[in-house]
């Protein structure tokens, strides 16, 4: 998988899960399963939401061009003949 999470983080998100689990579900997990649970969430569902993101940010870049673009063009001056 392309997302690469320092050990802390991984840790921290293990721990969250667990916590989810307990407060959201009232099940005690593992640390093992709650392994696991990260594990399915970044092979399956992080790509659509990085890929969500990705195109997000692709359409804030294209507003900002079509601006400056915009911007750009009122320096244009007038060619008189």
């Amino acid at each position: 998988m392309f997302i690469k999470l320092s050990k802390e983080q991984q840790q921290m998100m293990i721990s969250e899960i667990q916590s989810f689990f307990s407060l959201e579900r009232d099940e005690e997990i593992s640390e093992f399963a709650a392994e696991q649970v990260l594990h399915f969430v970044k092979e399956k569902l992080a790509p659509h939401i990085y890929n969500a993101a990705v195109h997000d940010v692709k359409a804030v870049v294209d507003q900002q061009f079509a601006s400056l673009d915009d911007e750009i063009l009122t320096l244009e001056r007038p060619i008189r003949r």
